[in-house]
């Protein structure tokens, strides 16, 4: 009994809430007894009641079921009228609030990367990446520094590999010092030696006679590749002062280069920095010895230069190699200028 009265005060609140439930729940029980009863236990006055109970029992059932739609819908439309005229009606001035904020963020990163002079770079990684960020769809590519190994061993060739995908226009201005000036090979050489006097990442240590084998791959290596790409306006300048920094601007930022492989300063386009340096740049190469690169048809090159080719070459343009030079020497120069070792590669 005391579980019953127990179950009957727990039910008791459920009821309260849901009577029109409970009651629909109750007749359809007893409708449902009624119906399943046999007729004789009635009599035929207690048949006609029967049906009268089942039919205004039923009435009752569809009235409350009806009833507590009816309700429930009333309870539910203030919540269907939260959700589509608050939630989801916001959902699009929402969206794009946050494309204002994810617009205004990448604005502001812009701005803090414009405002920002210089940026160093401290790793042989942030080097080739910020290389490569340089290189990415730009138009042109000035350099200045001592022999242009980088310049040739990746910066040349995938810039005009890229040119030629995509069929465009690109503009090459390279100084590096001049080959025939054996003051300045000999000064940057021992420059070089001073820093360290074991072999580079190109395995090779600094001599005067690398210097000026490098300057000239440098020159060798711009003529083969204005033979091979009509699109590429290219020009050498060779410098009597040696420079302990080697410059290389693109269409989009600068990076300033030293010896040491693991450091270097990068600045984008329209910076401060990147428009006194792009000014730097074309004046120091309007007083740099100019190489005629204009004749680069006089002499055509293999995709594989001969000794022959490569003395005929510089014999065309005025800058005959020295007569020390033997055919080994000759094809030092054709390996470095097409060849070159990556001085920040692994």
């Amino acid at each position: 009994m005391a579980r019953f009265v127990w179950a009957m005060k727990r039910a008791a609140p459920w009821a309260a809430r849901n009577a029109d439930g409970a009651i629909a729940l109750i007749l359809a029980v007893v409708v449902g007894v009624l119906g399943i009863m046999p007729d004789e236990m009635f009599g035929k006055e207690g048949q006609d009641i029967q049906r009268q109970l089942v039919n205004a029992a039923t009435l009752v059932i569809l009235a409350l079921v009806a009833t507590a739609l009816l309700r429930d819908r009333l309870r539910q439309a203030p919540v269907e009228r939260t959700i589509t005229s608050g939630a989801l009606a916001e959902l699009p001035v929402r969206l794009a609030r946050m494309e204002q904020i994810e617009s205004l963020a990448h604005s502001t990163r812009r701005a803090l990367d414009a405002l920002q002079l210089v940026r160093v770079l401290g790793s042989r990684q942030e080097i080739a990446q910020s290389h490569a960020e340089a290189r990415k769809d730009t138009a042109r590519w000035s350099f200045k520094g001592g022999t242009g190994t980088y310049l040739r061993a990746v910066t040349l060739p995938l810039c005009v590999a890229a040119a030629r995908r995509e069929k465009r226009h690109l503009t090459v201005r390279v100084e590096v010092l001049d080959p025939a000036d054996a003051e300045v090979c000999e000064t940057y050489a021992h420059y070089r030696r001073s820093l360290s006097e074991s072999p580079d990442a190109t395995g090779e240590t600094w001599t005067t006679d690398r210097v000026r084998k490098e300057s000239y791959a440098t020159i060798l290596a711009a003529f083969w590749h204005r033979q091979r790409y009509g699109l590429l306006d290219i020009a050498v300048g060779l410098s009597a002062t040696m420079t302990t920094f080697r410059w290389d601007l693109s269409s989009t930022r600068l990076i300033m280069t030293v010896e040491d492989p693991n450091m270097a300063m990068t600045a984008l386009a329209g910076t401060f920095y990147y428009e006194n340096c792009d000014t730097e740049l074309r004046l120091s190469f309007e007083q740099a010895r100019r190489v005629p690169l204009e004749q680069y048809k006089k002499v055509p090159l293999s995709d594989e230069p001969t000794i022959e080719e490569v003395q005929e070459l510089f014999e065309h343009i005025g800058m005959p190699l020295p007569k020390s030079y033997d055919g080994r020497d000759v094809v030092d120069i054709a390996r470095k200028a097409l060849r070159a070792v990556d001085p920040y590669g692994p």
